[in-house]
């Protein structure tokens, strides 16, 4: 049996210096060159390396799409694609990682680290980094570096699938245990809600005004009395919702004219993730029909829902998670396919027709002053990648 190994010290390394360079969402460009220029110096031709358009086709813009690096290998097999998100969440902007003991921490007690997902990224990057450096043969590789995943999963989204070469086995990196195999995620709709009472003076004339934050609070009151706000359970079926965002009013003697609120709804199940979704319209367009003013006039009511993504699930036996199952137990962990209720850029590839097994890479505390990456689960799982890359 091959022994599976990887140069600790540059891997190491090469998370730190990913982790030093800012990028959050829409701004991987620089992360995007590093990555490039790493590749370039190891041998890797500049025409394998392709950059799409998703940042012109997401809403949020941003300094440059997917980075999409196709490899034609140096032996025959079914394609294989390592993938990882580049962003990071705003709190890690300007983050100085620095290094204490099996952890790497941020120097500054004001950032988060950015290990989620620079921690990915180098796991992927050190596979054909090694691969090429040992001398390893490998199959055809495409490798995956996604932009705006932590907003929403835009990059995944927007992917031009067609420039990653129809890969047969798919792996992405973006968690904390190397020792979880993520086969199926959470779908989940982003609720936009608009209500515009009516304005008047709350003093003078309170009776004329309908006051769109009473609506609002007669909504969310019948969810939550009826269940379908929080932790939502009908029978067998389970979901959540909640409302994360609400804003309005700007003075005390205005009956409030508008009020707009950002919910969401989620749900394994698509068709009861829906009922969700209805169970908030009706809720608000019963409120709306509710209250009125003393003339009989009615406030209204815009309720816009959106897709953030869709649920997926692997069979436990499908090809990819079990090469994921024997290249964890290649290097001593001992995996486990897990469930999650939380959105990956998997979700997304899942609907392009490669669904990626998601395994984690040491992150601990993520989107957190207290994040840190541990070393040994990171480097358990740069080999989990170079096994992964070489088909050993």
């Amino acid at each position: 049996m091959n022994v599976i190994r990887v140069n600790e010290d540059k891997a190491i390394r090469r998370v730190m210096d990913l982790i030093s360079i800012s990028g959050g969402s829409c701004q991987e460009h620089d992360v995007s060159a590093w990555i490039q220029k790493a590749l370039i110096d190891a041998g890797i031709p500049e025409n394998a390396i392709t950059i799409d358009n998703a940042h012109k086709k997401s809403p949020a813009g941003g300094t440059t799409g997917n980075l999409i690096i196709k490899l034609k290998g140096t032996i025959k097999g079914p394609r294989r694609l390592l993938m990882a998100h580049m962003d990071t969440v705003p709190i890690c902007a300007g983050c100085q990682p620095v290094r204490e003991g099996d952890w790497i921490r941020p120097k500054s007690k004001e950032t988060g680290l950015g290990g989620d997902n620079r921690g990915g990224c180098a796991v992927v990057l050190t596979a054909i980094l090694e691969a090429i450096s040992q001398g390893l043969d490998y199959p055809p590789l495409t490798l995956l570096f996604t932009v705006q995943e932590e907003i929403g999963l835009r990059g995944a989204r927007f992917l031009n699938a067609g420039k990653l070469g129809k890969p047969e086995l798919c792996f992405n990196w973006d968690g904390r245990d190397p020792n979880s195999l993520i086969t199926g995620a959470v779908g989940a709709n982003n609720l936009s809600i608009r209500i515009e009472g009516i304005a008047s003076h709350a003093g003078a004339h309170p009776q004329d005004g309908v006051n769109a934050a009473v609506i609002a609070s007669i909504a969310i009151a019948q969810l939550q009395k009826t269940g379908w706000h929080g932790l939502v359970r009908k029978g067998k079926q389970r979901g959540s919702s909640n409302l994360g965002v609400i804003t309005g009013g700007d003075a005390t003697n205005v009956v409030m004219p508008l009020v707009t609120l950002q919910a969401e709804a989620r749900s394994h199940d698509s068709k009861f993730r829906q009922q969700i979704v209805a169970a908030w319209r009706d809720a608000f367009e019963t409120a709306t029909d509710s209250v009125t003013n003393a003339g009989g006039q009615y406030g209204s009511l815009k309720f816009v829902e959106d897709i953030r993504y869709e649920a997926f699930r692997i069979d436990d036996n499908s090809p990819c998670v079990l090469a994921a199952k024997a290249a964890s137990e290649a290097v001593g962990l001992r995996p486990i396919a897990q469930i999650c209720d939380g959105g990956l850029d998997a979700n997304w590839m899942a609907l392009h027709g490669y669904p990626a097994v998601t395994m984690g890479c040491g992150q601990h505390e993520i989107h957190t002053v207290k994040e840190r990456l541990n070393i040994p689960e990171y480097l358990a799982a740069c080999k989990v990648g170079l096994a992964l890359a070489t088909g050993m």
